[in-house]
């Protein structure tokens, strides 16, 4: 089970007053929606998706987001050192599930060197590394090579067993958990692949449904956990920064959930 619990920011609590008022009930108490991190781009960047919610808002958010530039998988190495540069050592990144700050120069494939994690997993649609999503580094990111072979192909839910220098992160035969502070960029990363590839453009339609155990069909789960991840976890400024310079410097799109988050509930 997760180490923590956290309040949803969007969930309304119900209180009821204690046994010496029964029959008394308070009002009920709802807390702050989920909101934009990010309006800079509303009027222009995103603004055919403003407003629109469900399919509506997909389609349009797919439309926008498809319009990118793509790097080789090779490029991405040297990318990664600059998505996810350590804001406090910029010799080192910052690795997904761990939290592990570790020097850029030890990127490879070997015990205590750090390699190119796929948050959607290229097995499930079978896309591989093929100039696309298998090199999207919006679901890119650096990973400990020990950890990163834990996380395998597995989909995403609570619960399990710790994970050996996973900062906090769970595992079991079927399903991975992500410390918390990595919680709701895993869900959003999830969530963007699924609004980018729709099958439209020769890959698979990636899609999130509410089963482990996937395999190789174009899916992960479980959303209803992954929409939960982004209430839990809101966008933190690390996350924010890699969205920007993804934008500025590589992709030239934008991972639409970072900026606003509240577009997970308004269409899933």
């Amino acid at each position: 089970m997760p180490a923590t619990t956290h309040t949803h920011r969007w969930k309304t609590l119900a209180l009821t007053t204690s046994a010496v008022l029964v029959g008394l009930t308070l009002p009920t108490v709802t807390a702050s929606p989920a909101s934009a991190t990010n309006t800079s781009y509303d009027s222009t960047y995103y603004k055919n998706a403003v407003g629109k919610t469900g399919t509506s808002l997909k389609s349009s958010l797919h439309t926008i987001i498809s319009s990118q530039s793509k790097i080789s998988y090779a490029a991405v190495w040297n990318a990664l050192k600059v998505t996810d540069q350590d804001p406090n050592n910029s010799n080192n990144v910052i690795l997904l599930y761990s939290g592990t700050s570790r020097a850029k120069s030890l990127n490879g494939g070997d015990v205590g060197d750090w390699n190119r994690e796929h948050v959607w997993a290229k097995s499930h649609g079978d896309f591989g590394e093929v100039t696309g999503p298998g090199t999207d580094l919006h679901h890119l990111r650096p990973a400990d090579v020990q950890v990163n072979s834990i996380r395998g192909n597995k989909d995403f839910d609570n619960g399990g067993s710790t994970v050996s220098g996973g900062g906090g992160s769970l595992t079991d035969s079927d399903s991975f958990e992500p410390r918390d502070a990595d919680k709701g960029d895993v869900a959003r990363m999830i969530l963007y692949m699924a609004v980018r590839y729709d099958g439209g453009d020769g890959f698979a339609d990636l899609e999130p449904d509410e089963k482990v155990n996937n395999g190789s069909a174009p899916y992960i789960g479980k959303l209803s956990v992954l929409k939960q991840w982004n209430e839990q976890d809101p966008p933190s400024a690390f996350e924010e920064k890699r969205n920007q310079v993804i934008y500025d410097t590589y992709q030239h799109n934008r991972n639409p959930f970072i900026d606003h988050p509240e577009w997970v509930e308004a269409i899933w």
